[in-house]
């Protein structure tokens, strides 16, 4: 851990924070502190930055009830600028956006960004518009029975790859897992969020657990 002294404030009294959702790794906004709003972010684990506009602190969430939970608070190679990973109560934009950063300037044709955030938006587009032809459509129409179906065979097919302690094929069968299980996850309306936040508790749990083995 650093010394909150080591960093290096502008000539204003300010220091860059990118806000990072510590989820989907999603950069969230990027707003400016103070020594005194860091002080206070730190101390009560919500963001509070400096509005360079109005002059003065302003604690994330205070009006609009979207608070950022502090995670992290990283500071760069040369001590003039933050990341700091939070869990967020809502949108971080006041425009009501998910993130500031959706106004899209440039995408290399070329090359294409895969996310599990990205897919589950296209399987909601998928459950949401059922364009013929996909596959993703088929199921939903379906419905909970068969994709729970396709849910049980995949699991059959990642034991039978990774019994034969063949890689290749258990990476193969655990991604169409990990598809159909996602499926089920629109169908049911559960975020990756949920699941995140479910085994971030339990993370929580079992190192709880490590320390009472340890004093014992």
């Amino acid at each position: 851990m650093i010394d909150i002294e080591k960093l290096k404030f502008d000539k204003d009294g300010l220091i860059p924070a990118i806000v990072v959702d510590t989820i989907d790794k999603k950069v969230l906004t990027l707003a400016y502190m103070n020594r005194e709003s860091l002080k206070i972010t730190m101390e009560k684990n919500l963001t509070c930055f400096y509005s360079r506009s109005r002059q003065e602190l302003w604690l994330k969430g205070e009006t609009s009830g979207n608070y950022q939970h502090v995670v992290s608070i990283t500071a760069d190679c040369d001590f003039d600028a933050l990341v700091i990973e939070v869990e967020k109560d809502g949108p971080a934009c006041h425009l009501g956006e998910d993130s500031c950063f959706f106004n899209e300037l440039y995408q290399n044709p070329e090359l294409h960004g895969f996310s599990l955030e990205g897919l589950m938006e296209l399987l909601k587009g998928r459950k949401k518009d059922k364009p013929e032809g996909s596959y993703t459509t088929y199921l939903f129409e379906k419905g909970i029975d068969k994709i729970l179906k396709k849910v049980g065979e995949e699991c059959t097919e990642v034991i039978i790859a990774g019994k034969a302690d063949d890689k290749k094929e258990t990476i193969y069968e655990i991604a169409d897992l990990a598809y159909h299980v996602m499926v089920l996850m629109v169908e049911m309306g559960i975020s990756l969020e949920d699941v995140h936040r479910e085994l971030a508790s339990r993370h929580v749990i079992d190192h709880k657990v490590k320390q009472e083995k340890m004093t014992k």
